[in-house]
């Protein structure tokens, strides 16, 4: 049989990192237990990869099964570093990641048990949240241009119009604050595009580099601090750098190495 034709009976299982603060079914997914060849290897669920569809769409039936929803109900999004939110069933139908362009978007919400909320994540930071009854739950990706761009704050906020209390929230696997090197010009821009008030604070999470005019950003510093501005009941970080742990795609990695090729690891959560 070949790659991506596997029936659900036949499908491999796969295993992804689970949070207890997340009381939802959720999972932020490794690179492991997929079928897609090198630079994609293995479990790439990336859309805008250089992986073959079909590989693609099988290590997405693979995630899917592991949350207990259909693939058509975990739709893919167009990830353009924006601060757009939707819902899943609301403002998309659900729909095979083959079929249509995906929607432009950088957090999906559900309310509904058979749809899954995913992002897809290559050292930005998969944001999963909840509300504290699990009624509604929400995946916002946020790399640095999202995260100061407001993602998370339309995320919040969308989430509490539709009656979500006590959220809580994770910032899963993404580039550590000692691996994110960033240069002088990044560093003025995340800075100038704050309020006034709120740039002293931001200062915290930028530490010495060893190259003249650079510095590392704590990127899941920073979006912890953005949660906790919004007064998210709970927040939590896993500690885990995409760029060192051989466990997660990492761009910035594929760049050391090479040519940036490489695939997407998905975050997912769905609602009770």
């Amino acid at each position: 049989m070949s790659q991506g034709q596997n029936t659900s009976s036949q499908r491999q299982s796969v295993t992804p990192l689970r949070v207890g603060l997340l009381e939802v079914p959720h999972g932020f997914f490794t690179r492991e237990g997929g079928v897609s060849p090198a630079p994609c290897a293995t479990l790439n669920g990336g859309i805008n990869t250089v992986d073959a569809p079909r590989n693609v769409e099988e290590n997405r039936c693979r995630i899917a099964d592991c949350l207990d929803v259909t693939p058509q109900n975990m739709p893919a999004l167009r990830q353009v570093h924006g601060n757009r939110v939707i819902v899943i069933g609301q403002d998309v139908a659900p729909r095979p990641v083959a079929e249509g362009a995906p929607p432009e978007a950088d957090a999906v919400i559900s309310v509904n048990p058979d749809f899954a909320a995913s992002v897809a994540t290559a050292d930005c930071a998969p944001v999963l949240l909840m509300a504290g009854d699990g009624s509604i739950v929400a995946a916002a990706h946020a790399g640095w241009r999202g995260a100061v761009g407001g993602i998370l704050e339309a995320t919040v906020r969308r989430m509490e119009a539709m009656g979500a209390r006590h959220i809580r929230a994770v910032v899963g696997p993404c580039i550590g604050a000692n691996s994110y090197e960033i240069g002088a010009d990044m560093r003025n821009t995340v800075l100038q595009s704050l309020p006034e008030g709120e740039r002293a604070e931001a200062e915290n999470y930028f530490h010495p580099s060893f190259r003249e005019n650079h510095a590392r950003f704590d990127l899941a510093g920073f979006c912890l601090w953005r949660l906790r501005l919004l007064r998210v009941a709970q927040v939590e970080n896993m500690d885990v750098d995409t760029l060192t742990d051989p466990r997660f795609f990492s761009y910035r990695r594929a760049t050391l190495e090479g040519n940036g090729e490489t695939g997407r690891q998905l975050s997912v959560i769905r609602p009770h």
